[in-house]
């Protein structure tokens, strides 16, 4: 039975239009900064001090929300039975789709075929990286210093470090339990506070982070990048649809009013391109779209980790891409180990702006490809990270819906 904490939120006429209010100004930011950016041109980066502070408030505020409603929603849970439920539905749901998300990239750039012809006359100076393999990846989910994982913004660290102090707390005598549970439940409501704080100064450092995109950008779009980058797309907008599909079959919602309700968090996906950034505004859509925390809370911060169906179609289109600058072909049982080890990199990525380009060029560099995909790539990435973490944040929302819809048949 549900506890308070998952009681469904009430559509009122004064917040549904509070909402469409918030969701009109942050639009007009985009369109000013787009503006802007077109009429300035590269000194439109005079911007960016105005959108790293925005990042950096949704980062101050994802890491203590993220960890606080988690505890609260497992407090509120109080069965292992059903918490390993909820993690095996979510993790086979996060695999499943990471591994057609990279499929799909992999086919839109072997169609297009945007390497062809291409140049590759830029060096990138010094290693990139190498491999994780699965156990350090393992060891690294496991914090050594609770401190650092909170100034690192260790999502999965903070995750597990979570999970942990909630099975110990469900483990407690039922007066200091509840105890605790009350407080993680008024910390977690501060820091949702926190959020709806910083989320009146979207429309200003969205906009700002808009300018700078096309003020930078704007003229690079040009030949084989816009062949890449709309392959990409495309790929992903084929991940979207599927999203939309599961909805439609597997939820209560409708595409087209999740998508409106949605409409500030893809804003912000855009405009910050960081996972971990959009984060908080994700758990509050989850809770405006009354998801219930119990699960939100649980999926959401594992998936800004582990469900980047965006990034594994990047990765899958830039090793296509730079295979055909190269000239080099693969079998058919080398997709097998593409497929592998892209979803363990895609895994391996981190939450924050730029960061699954490094995955890109260390995915590349197993293959023995020429990593001066750099030069060409890198000089588009941000648009690249726009359809990346919208992908992956939205992954993680549907996913989401589906496996609160099927819990919610078991009550």
């Amino acid at each position: 039975m549900n506890g308070p904490a998952d009681a469904p939120v009430k559509s009122e006429p004064g917040r549904d239009r509070r909402r469409r209010g918030h969701g009109t100004r942050i639009l007009v930011g985009m369109l000013a900064g787009a503006v802007l950016g077109a009429i300035l041109g590269e000194r439109a980066v005079a911007f960016q001090p105005i959108g790293d502070l925005f990042i950096n408030l949704l980062i101050l505020a994802a890491v203590p929300l993220v960890f606080f409603n988690l505890l609260a929603g497992l407090t509120a849970l109080a069965d292992k039975r059903a918490l390993g439920r909820l993690a095996g539905k979510t993790l086979g749901y996060y695999l499943t789709t990471d591994v057609i998300a990279l499929a799909l990239g992999l086919g839109a750039a072997a169609l297009l075929r945007p390497g062809d012809g291409m140049q590759l006359t830029e060096a990138v100076a010094g290693p990139v990286g190498e491999v994780p393999s699965v156990a350090s990846i393992l060891i690294g989910m496991i914090p050594t210093n609770v401190f650092r994982a909170f100034s690192d913004g260790n999502v999965v660290q903070i995750v597990v470090l979570a999970l942990l102090v909630g099975v110990a707390t469900i483990a407690l005598r039922d007066g200091p339990r509840a105890r605790l549970a009350t407080a993680y439940e008024d910390l977690a409501t501060l820091f949702r506070r926190l959020v709806h704080l910083i989320l009146w100064t979207a429309p200003v450092g969205i906009g700002a982070l808009i300018a700078v995109t096309a003020g930078r950008y704007g003229a690079e779009l040009i030949g084989p990048m816009a062949r890449f980058l709309a392959g990409l797309w495309v790929a992903q907008l084929v991940i979207v649809a599927g999203y939309m599909t599961l909805l439609r079959l597997f939820s209560d919602f409708r595409p087209g009013r999740f998508l409106r309700d949605t409409g500030s968090l893809w804003a912000t996906t855009a405009a910050t391109t960081s996972s971990l950034a959009s984060l908080s505004v994700g758990m509050e859509t989850a809770r405006r779209l009354g998801l219930p925390r119990r699960v939100f809370a649980f999926t959401l911060p594992l998936g800004a980790q582990l469900n980047k169906d965006g990034t594994s179609a990047m990765l899958g289109a830039v090793l296509i891409f730079t295979a055909q600058a190269a000239g080099v072909t693969f079998t058919l049982a080398d997709f097998v180990t593409i497929l592998l080890l892209g979803l363990l990199l895609s895994e391996a990525s981190g939450g924050i702006p730029g960061g699954g380009f490094v995955i890109a060029l260390i995915y590349v560099q197993a293959f023995n490809l020429p990593i001066e995909v750099a030069a060409i790539v890198g000089g588009i990435y941000r648009f690249v990270d726009i359809g990346n973490t919208t992908v992956n944040i939205m992954g993680d929302v549907v996913g989401t819906s589906l496996v609160a819809r099927s819990e919610a048949k078991r009550e």
